[in-house]
């Protein structure tokens, strides 16, 4: 007897094969490209795990333990891999857990296909058994979602999924399918992928004359300045990008999100943007004569205070999505269109120049900012270990060549100021929700996207502790994850604000841990604990040569702080160095 697999190999386009709606739904997946999918079955989801049985050597489904490590996982496989994450949960309970990711996914424009399982269509809307109303929990937190309730719908609506998810600003899609949509058998005609859809315009028409008025404010500055994000690397422009920055002779800096899109040690890259970046990007801000935002989106966090920010420049915009332009910082030129479209005209159309006195003053402020900050947080003499220092030993043995998936909060800032990026698709964090629990299981996903590179996960010890059953999927799965905790027994970025802005009334930061080691030995993960930092290089060596995930703990200072920081209702110009 044939089996549904078999039989679906080739239809001719007239043909057509009789299948279930779960059939379908993997003939869908596979066809547009799916090789993993991050998944907790349950009763509403059961048959397409049932015929997900039959599909072992096309799909490899790893099986979390919790929906919300799938759905970053999918996140982490997403930005490694460039491709659709793909994650599959049950109704209720399981569909709910996805909202924190699918949260994340959205104001970080992370491609997904999440897949969620529901009640029979006649059991709607009567509060069955793990029945929610996915759709409209879900609306404000997707990109599209769309529940089917016949099975026929499927091989359209996973193909819109798919192509929404991918195209213009990336972002996540959820499919929430009935139980009787999974089961009912129907004449399947073959799969065909969607590249257009009437409603929806994924990429705006470029505009000549603003390519035009753009090259001639950028042609008559004399102190410009770039700021690059993710639009960079989701547009895959970073060849373009290159170019430009390149060509024009313009200082760069970088969102937390756009780190990698040039290499960290790029004479132009001048560094990060924000509230704990670098000195000279957020001064130099205030004082640049033409600004040019390229794929970022002037979150609050890099601009400060708006009503003081940039008022002195001119600001060119280009970003893919018009609904981020003029909505925060209003631009003199709007470049609507794909930066892998635009910056090539751009680039066209400026002048070859060199700003040296200019990019001397951020060099100025950057001297300035070793001084005061840098050569005492990578080079310590306090007895303790800092974290940045951690990264500097890190940034040693890897080149710069790692993925390094960092959770939210002190050790975040660290590692995005100080880990050097020498690829793209290598700085994997939760830059806009701020997701804690984010990177374990998101590093765990970056490594199935980027199977060829080495990834190291860096988490505080309060955010390993919301995701750590995440552990479980690593020893399942066998999937080779370094980990760093970088423990100061504390919730770090809540206790720096408390001490700075609260008087050090620390409420309810300090933070009991358990054994991390023994933790992961009962998860069969070898792992060492260090407090001395003249152990720091060979439990870093011995933690990248072992064959398979390895965690190191690491003990640093209990109440450093990171700095420069922005104050929060502060202008970028009152950066504070301590």
């Amino acid at each position: 007897m044939e089996t549904a697999q078999e039989t679906l190999t080739a239809p001719a386009a007239t043909e057509t094969v009789n299948v279930s709606g779960s059939v379908a739904l993997l003939e869908a997946l596979i066809a547009e490209g799916t090789d993993t999918i991050f998944g907790y079955p349950g009763g509403a989801i059961m048959p397409i795990y049932d015929a997900l049985f039959d599909y072992n050597d096309k799909l490899n489904h790893i099986l979390v333990r919790h929906e919300q490590g799938g759905i970053h996982a999918g996140q982490g496989y997403a930005r490694t891999s460039g491709k659709v994450g793909v994650v599959f949960a049950t109704s209720g309970p399981g569909a709910t857990n996805l909202v924190t990711g699918l949260a994340d996914a959205q104001i970080d424009s992370t491609p997904l296909v999440c897949i969620t399982g529901q009640v029979f269509a006649h059991l709607l809307g009567t509060d069955a058994f793990q029945e929610t109303d996915v759709i409209n929990i879900t609306t404000p937190v997707t990109k599209w979602n769309y529940q089917i309730t016949d099975a026929t719908e499927i091989p359209e609506v996973i193909a819109k999924a798919f192509y929404i998810a991918r195209s213009g600003r990336p972002g996540p899609v959820l499919i929430d399918i009935t139980k009787n949509a999974q089961i009912q058998l129907f004449d399947f005609a073959g799969y065909k992928p969607c590249d257009h859809i009437r409603s929806y315009r994924p990429k705006p028409i470029v505009r000549p004359q603003y390519i035009q008025q753009a090259a001639e404010l950028i042609n008559s500055a004399q102190k410009p300045f770039i700021l690059f994000g993710q639009g960079v690397i989701l547009g895959g422009a970073e060849q373009e990008f290159k170019a430009f920055v390149e060509k024009s002779g313009i200082p760069a800096a970088w969102t937390v999100l756009g780190a990698g899109a040039i290499p960290s040690d790029h004479p132009l890259n001048v560094g990060m943007l924000g509230m704990h970046g670098n000195y000279g990007p957020n001064v130099l801000t205030n004082e640049c004569d033409v600004l040019i935002a390229i794929g970022m989106r002037f979150d609050d966090r890099v601009t400060g205070r708006l009503d003081k920010y940039a008022k002195q420049a001119k600001v060119v915009h280009l970003d893919i999505d018009p609904a981020e332009i003029d909505k925060n910082v209003k631009s003199t030129v709007p470049v609507w269109g794909d930066c892998k479209e635009t910056l090539p005209l751009l680039t066209k159309a400026i002048e070859k120049k060199e700003h040296t006195e200019w990019l001397a003053k951020f060099n100025d402020y950057t001297r300035q900012e070793v001084e005061a900050v840098i050569h005492n947080e990578l080079n310590p003499t306090t007895p303790e270990m800092t974290m940045g220092e951690v990264i500097k030993q890190l940034n040693e043995l890897t080149n710069g060549d790692a993925v390094i998936v960092t959770d939210v909060g002190q050790h975040q800032m660290v590692a995005c100021r100080y880990a050097k990026f020498n690829k793209t698709r290598s700085n994997v964090t939760s830059g806009g929700l701020g997701t804690m629990g984010f990177a374990l299981p998101a590093a765990i996903g970056a490594k199935f996207g980027a199977q060829d590179r080495e990834v190291v996960a860096i988490i505080g010890d309060g955010g390993f502790q919301m995701t750590l059953q995440e552990l479980g999927t690593i020893m399942q799965s066998g999937i080779d994850v370094k980990i760093i905790i970088l423990n100061n027994r504390f919730l770090g970025m809540v206790r720096q604000w408390q001490e700075l802005f609260n008087q050090r009334r620390y409420s309810f930061v300090d933070i009991q841990s358990p054994n991390f080691v023994t933790l992961a030995s009962a998860y069969g993960i070898p792992g060492k604990s260090i407090d001395n930092r003249d152990d720091l290089p060979a439990a870093l060596s011995e933690m990248l040569n072992n064959k398979g995930s390895y965690l190191l703990e690491v003990i640093v200072t209990k109440e450093n702080n990171v700095f420069p920081m922005v104050p929060q209702g502060c202008s970028v110009s009152e950066i504070r160095l301590k």
